[in-house]
């Protein structure tokens, strides 16, 4: 059974560990884990002007599929960072998902349901896909030192820095950091060396996972099915992958024997009753239980966590890897402005706030899918039955049905955001990610917004809906006007409707896309104070 696409790494002796360990070598940023949180945060701080070390313990990637699915936050996040249409030319790309009961179709869902938007719904990927694309890009970076089979066995924090013991094949070296951003996964070491650890819930039943090889009919959709026939009293989901590769998803009892159940000869009796057939290899296999933790703080002094080292969820919704993903765009530019003296460390602070808001939402949904999923009451089970029952014939027992509600970026309760002072009928609330929406050159070539916002360069940007009249913009602050006169028209008018703007408002975004404030009539005054407020300047 092949375990996916292996990529092996040497290691090399980096002249750090010449460094005598009285006074090891220093840097501003050392990121530990090369997944792909760890290698996302690496990238945009390079990309931002920041070099950064990035430790790994391991030198391979490849174990397995593991995450799979994509979001379109991630994507746009991916994009900027450029390696975005990679993964899209070789994920497989799906908006539809259906929900089955038995073998009848309760209903169907579509993520995207409307056009003008650069990236889809979501992509299916195996992760060493992902992580592969993102290592050559580290390797196109010159700000970036990674460093394979480097673990840190060791953790000293100070005032002014990081002290770490770095083991490697050829001893031990040590190394400083203004910060340590710890990627390190769920069983995090850094975790344990700050004295920190997980609350929260780990639920009983168990799920096999097997990705097969295959040929097959299946339209690109997510399908899952409650109690099919193929796996009585169960749940079951598909999904496909690049390479003829589908993931499945079996639940199983929660004693079941995990050493017993993952064993190939007992798994292809299972999948074939699935398929109806035995045509097909195994590229993986795995077991897992919910689990729906994280840590209370995410800051701890000069430690930064990030991704499945600060929060887990189940698989179901793809809430995990692409919850990691909006981390390390929180973080990455807030901790730039940090170490450039151009925001207050109290700005990191926002970073926990705003992160710990959406593991909490992230859990809320992942808890209320697995008890959906495996009932632990006579009550929820009742309840399960009804909402199936009256699922396919009643809208508000479809709301109910819940196998897994699929990861869409948080909507931030935070104090970087100025509140409207001007009354909105819709658009985006200050708080929220920016909206994609198609753009029109002045030549008329099609472009997006979320290309004007990358092109901008990483920095706060107004978003200006022209009525003739411009608002210089605070140094540094740059500016995208819409208007038949100006560089990019909103022809089509999708950008005004999503953005419920008349000509003369404006929309102050911040560096990772989310909107900082926004103006029915802007005043140089106004996008003033909501800056100040958005770089930590007010609340600090």
């Amino acid at each position: 059974m092949s375990s996916g696409a292996v990529v092996q790494f040497g290691y090399s002796r980096h002249p750090d560990q010449e460094c005598p360990s009285a006074a090891p070598a220093h840097h501003a940023v050392v990121v530990v884990g090369a997944g792909p949180v760890g290698l996302s945060l690496a990238i945009d701080l390079a990309q931002r002007g920041q070099p950064v070390v990035l430790l790994d313990d391991a030198d391979r990637i490849g174990e397995g599929s593991r995450a799979i699915c994509f979001s379109k936050r991630s994507l746009e996040y991916w994009d900027r960072l450029g390696v975005g249409a990679r993964m899209v030319d070789k994920g497989v790309v799906w908006n539809i998902g259906r929900i089955y009961h038995g073998a009848d179709q309760l209903y169907q869902f579509d993520l995207l349901p409307e056009d003008g938007h650069k990236m889809p719904a979501f992509i299916n990927l195996q992760q060493y896909y992902a992580e592969a694309y993102l290592v050559d890009r580290v390797a196109e970076l010159p700000g970036i030192s990674l460093r394979w089979r480097n673990k840190v066995t060791a953790l000293e924090q100070r005032n002014d820095q990081v002290v770490l013991m770095v083991e490697t094949p050829e001893g031990p070296y040590r190394l400083a950091a203004a910060y340590v951003i710890a990627c390190d996964g769920a069983r995090s070491n850094l975790r344990q060396m700050v004295g920190a650890d997980f609350d929260g819930q780990v639920f009983e039943d168990q799920f096999l996972i097997a990705d097969v090889k295959m040929t097959a009919e299946f339209p690109t959709e997510r399908w899952f099915w409650f109690d099919p026939p193929f796996h009585a009293g169960r749940s079951a989901l598909l999904h496909r992958q690049p390479d003829d590769i589908w993931r499945i998803d079996l639940q199983l009892s929660p004693d079941a024997d995990p050493a017993v159940e993952r064993r190939p000869e007992n798994v292809r009796p299972r999948i074939a009753r699935m398929l109806g057939h035995d045509d097909f290899d195994f590229e993986w296999i795995s077991l897992y239980k919910f689990q729906c933790r994280r840590m209370k703080r995410f800051v701890h002094g000069r430690v930064v966590f990030a991704g499945d080292a600060a929060h887990q969820v189940s698989p179901f919704g793809a809430r995990g890897a692409n919850s990691g993903l909006e981390d390390a765009e929180n973080l990455s530019w807030k901790l730039v402005r940090v170490l450039d003296g151009s925001s207050p460390a109290s700005l990191l602070q926002s970073y926990d706030i705003e992160r710990s808001f959406a593991a909490d939402e992230n859990i809320r949904e992942s808890t209320r899918s697995t008890d959906f999923m495996a009932p632990s009451s006579p009550a929820e089970a009742r309840l399960r039955q009804a909402a199936l029952a009256l699922g396919r014939d009643t809208a508000f027992a479809k709301r109910m049905i819940n196998g897994g509600r699929l990861s869409v970026p948080s909507v931030y309760p935070s104090p970087l955001s100025t509140p409207d002072g001007d009354a909105w009928s819709g658009g985006v609330v200050p708080g929220a990610s920016l909206v994609d929406a198609p753009l029109a050159t002045r030549d008329g070539a099609a472009t997006y917004l979320s290309d004007a916002f990358a092109a901008a360069g990483k920095r706060f940007t107004l978003l200006q809906f022209a009525n003739g009249a411009a608002i210089e913009p605070p140094a540094d602050v740059a500016v995208i006007r819409i208007g038949e006169s100006e560089p990019l028209a909103d022809r089509a008018g999708l950008l005004a409707k999503r953005y419920d703007a008349a000509p003369g408002a404006a929309y102050l975004l911040r560096p990772d896309g989310y909107v900082a404030a926004r103006f029915k009539h802007p005043t140089r005054a106004a996008i003033d104070a909501a800056l100040a407020r958005a770089v930590g300047e007010v609340w600090s």
